[in-house]
């Protein structure tokens, strides 16, 4: 990502080092910078983190909070409700986002032709302003500058200002955060980038308090300085601008090796030792503070350990997993309430959150417990699985099948309280769990002594000043299990059944309690990226678990984005669709097209659910999304996807993504989408056989060879689909009734089992027409009479047909790892 000589040239451009040298926004003081206030994303870490260069942020690291204790929250969900003094052109909008600035003074045009021709017909700078709803730090350069009416003013006069919903415009954020991020060498949320007419960057940040302090520029200060240097030679900045995009463009592209061929087995060797060397032992995870539970990382890293379960550094892998993902799961990050799981923590123990819940967290979480249930059988992690889908499913989804996007981190401490704050809904004083439990007992023991004891509860709160260093949780629990069930049982002279009944009694008082609350606003916008995540997740859930209802629950997500974010007549996906306040679906005027990642993660999901159903028609929609993905994506000379494609001529640069962070990329997502794919055309009347899907992973990870092999760690869910790749799909074949128990016996045997990289597909002779099987993996083979029959095939050759379930274990248990002297040669 972001390096090189393009990125000083940018630099040197953004702040004024060429001709613009009076454009410099940053001031040099010698106070020293307080870490910059952001949302953050993962996608920041490793690599794409630089060194801060002459620009108005520091480095970001993450603290909390610097401003006040109680910051005010501007929000469309007022406490109070009085007539609104302004209202902008976002209030047509359908985004949350955007309708939570519609009452702001400035004069906020959503990412439209308007706004864009205005600016250019009245020769002004864009300002655009990028952010998402349950974004903490949006809210306050919100409350603090685009409230106030002084501000709002040098806006108005001097500016065309644009707000954009990241989660609703992806492309738009891309291209602009790798220029803030190549300029200063951070990123996060709210981004504010200064535009020509022509929507070229020229300088830009995140978030700037409202005046000048902690050694920044303010917001106002900055305004004033662009307006004025603009109206006095604006020359200067459009050629600074052209030369910008001719940076970006250098560095926006993805460079392969120069040899023609995939990375083999010492790319993800040197991916699992560096994960190994950065693994914090104490608490699991990868690196210190601020920790996000990163999925990716878990696929990649079960996945190698599952092709060989007696390799040591394999062993070590599954390690690292469960213990990350025990510590998690007890972690304060993980709402012991009202279930579910939070961004991310900003502390070493997973302890003190980031208290908003995003969608893709849980859908991903849900793959990665499942995983960890089956490479153990242990019951703790199925009720992770469980306690996270009664989440999305109770709060995150509408009854139609579609699931939300986020609820916020912030919301009224109390009914009637004139601000928001943020853990406001979660977190616990000790006098009130007094209340509430106290006078519950077993025998002479108190609840409360025992819920306290369990959940690390303080008299005086459990929060570390360094994680609450503005006081804005002083007093507070967040609820944290540091130790186990049995100390506690010991403790307290009690029987597991016993202790289960009390934690469970007091969970749900507390539940109770915490429904009285003011709740956290939630992002009601509907994305078919993270429902196609979450389909993928429930459907594993499902076979993992052998859970029908999460099947089901996956199907009608499914039938909801053909519903809603499908347009039949030209077979494309649109990118998200609203809930109405009398609860029905709505849309924007002009809808909002697909993107890769739309594509990529609802093809995933539909794969997982043709498994799980054994559905075709599932597996046909996925063949049918994944033609249009690539006549709308796909680099024909250099292999790859762009995240967009052509048909917005306001997107002013095309980007493949190249980082598994929050989300995966769709690149990674595709590469495994690709080989499902052909696996199941093998043996098919298809003449190609899937060699096209094949050869066309092929090139995209001889596209990004160079990130693989330069930074490993950069792509773990890619690292896995190059694993696939290398070692040949498991494909698991069965030719039998899908009603016949004894078909049904074969086919828990293999979802009861971690097998990253097993394409599974049924053959029922008494349901699927000639025409249908002839479609799917297993067409030219049938069952043997009147019993069902398995094939496990690896490296394209077969097993002979096993009908006996030991049989049929004993071959998936053998490693899918290649022998030295093994070559993939398909048949």
């Amino acid at each position: 990502m972001p390096s090189g000589r393009a990125v000083l040239l940018l630099r040197r451009l953004s702040t004024g080092d060429s001709k613009l040298k009076n454009l410099n926004i940053n001031q040099n003081t010698n106070k020293e910078l307080v870490t910059s206030p952001v949302c953050l994303n993962r996608d920041f870490s490793f690599s794409k983190r630089l060194t801060t260069v002459g620009h108005p942020l520091g480095t970001n690291k993450l603290s909390r909070s610097f401003s006040e204790n109680i910051i005010k929250m501007a929000n469309v969900e007022s406490n109070t409700q009085e007539k609104p003094k302004h209202t902008n052109q976002l209030i047509f909008e359908k985004s949350p986002y955007l309708l939570q600035h519609a009452h702001n003074p400035v004069q906020w045009y959503p990412w439209n032709q308007e706004a864009i021709e205005r600016a250019k017909k009245e020769n002004k700078l864009i300002f655009l302003s990028v952010g998402y709803s349950t974004c903490h730090w949006c809210h306050v350069m919100e409350k603090e500058s685009f409230e106030n009416e002084e501000i709002a003013k040098v806006m108005n006069e001097n500016f065309i200002n644009i707000k954009v919903d990241r989660e609703e415009r992806p492309d738009i954020d891309r291209v602009y955060m790798l220029f803030v991020m190549a300029t200063t060498g951070s990123g996060g949320w709210p981004m504010s980038v200064f535009l020509t007419p022509e929507l070229r960057p020229v300088t830009g940040g995140t978030y700037f308090p409202p005046e000048d302090r902690w050694g920044r520029p303010g917001f106002k200060s900055i305004l004033l300085s662009l307006a004025k240097k603009w109206k006095e030679n604006n020359s200067q900045f459009v050629e600074a601008s052209n030369n910008i995009m001719e940076a970006l463009q250098k560095i926006s592209l993805v460079d392969s090796d120069a040899s023609p061929s995939v990375p083999g087995e010492g790319t993800w060797t040197k991916c699992v030792r560096r994960y190994i060397s950065i693994y914090e032992p104490h608490f699991g995870g990868f690196g210190l503070a601020p920790k996000f539970p990163q999925a990716s990382i878990f696929n990649f890293l079960f996945h190698y350990y599952a092709r060989d379960k007696s390799d040591p550094e394999g062993k070590k892998c599954l390690d690292m997993c469960l213990y990350t993902l025990t510590k998690i799961a007890k972690g304060g990050i993980h709402d012991h309430v009202s279930s579910g799981f939070a961004r991310y923590s900003v502390d070493n123990d997973w302890h003190v959150p980031h208290f908003e819940k995003m969608l893709y967290d849980q859908a991903q979480l849900i793959v990665a417990y499942t995983d960890a249930y089956l490479a153990t059988k242990e019951e703790f992690y199925a009720d992770v699985v469980r306690d996270i889908i009664k989440y999305v499913n109770r709060d995150l989804r509408h009854e139609s099948g579609g699931y939300y996007s986020a609820e916020d981190a912030d919301s009224y401490p109390y009914h009637g309280a004139p601000h928001k704050k943020e853990g406001a809904f979660c977190v616990w004083e000790y006098d009130e769990l007094k209340s509430l439990l106290d006078d519950k007992k077993l025998d002479s023991i108190s609840f409360l002594d025992i819920f306290c004891h369990y959940f690390n509860v303080e008299v005086d709160g459990n929060i570390a000043p360094e994680s609450d260093p503005h006081g804005e949780l002083s007093n507070k629990n967040v609820l944290i299990v540091y130790g186990s069930k049995e100390e506690t049982i010991a403790k307290f002279g009690l029987s597991l059944e016993q202790f289960e009944n009390v934690i469970s009694d007091c969970i749900n008082i507390l539940y109770e309690e915490r429904q009285k609350r003011p709740r956290p606003h939630l992002d009601t916008k509907m994305l078919c990226s993270w429902n196609g995540l979450i389909i993928a997740g429930l459907a594993q859930a499902g076979q993992g678990l052998g859970e029908k209802n999460y099947v089901e629950d996956a199907i009608k997500t499914a039938q909801f984005i053909k519903a809603h974010l499908y347009d039949s007549s030209t077979k494309t996906l649109l990118h998200s669709c609203y809930r109405a306040e009398d609860e029905t679906i709505s849309q924007t005027n002009e809808p909002i097209k697909g993107f890769l990642d739309d594509y990529a993660f609802l093809i995933k999901g539909l794969l997982n659910l043709y498994e799980a159903s054994l559905d075709l028609y599932w597996l046909n929609w996925a063949r049918e999304l994944q033609y249009k993905q690539n006549e709308l994506f796909w680099d024909n000379e250099n292999g790859g996807y762009f995240t967009c494609s052509t048909s917005d001529s306001t997107v002013v640069l095309r980007l493949k993504e190249d980082q598994d962070g929050a989300e995966p990329s769709g690149n990674s997502i595709a590469c495994h989408n690709l080989q499902r794919l052909a696996a199941y055309a093998d043996k098919s009347e298809a003449p190609e056989g899937g060699d096209v899907e094949r050869e066309m992973a092929r090139k995209l990870l001889i596209a990004f060879a160079r990130r693989l092999n330069e930074s490993p760690t950069a792509l773990p869910e890619m690292m896995s689909a190059l694993m696939f790749y290398n070692d040949s799909p498991t494909q698991v074949l069965i030719a039998g009734g899908c009603s016949d128990p004894r078909t049904l016996e074969l086919l828990r045997v293999v979802r009861a089992r971690l097998l990253p990289g097993r394409v599974l597909a049924v053959a029922d002779p008494a349901a699927d027409s000639p025409a249908g099987m002839s479609d799917i993996l297993l067409s030219r083979i049938l069952p043997s009479g009147d019993v069902p029959t398995a094939y496990v095939c690896r490296r394209y050759a077969c097993s002979l047909p096993v009908t006996d379930v030991k049989q049929l274990e004993s071959l998936l248990d053998e490693p899918a790892k290649p022998s030295k002297s093994a070559k993939p040669t398909p048949d």
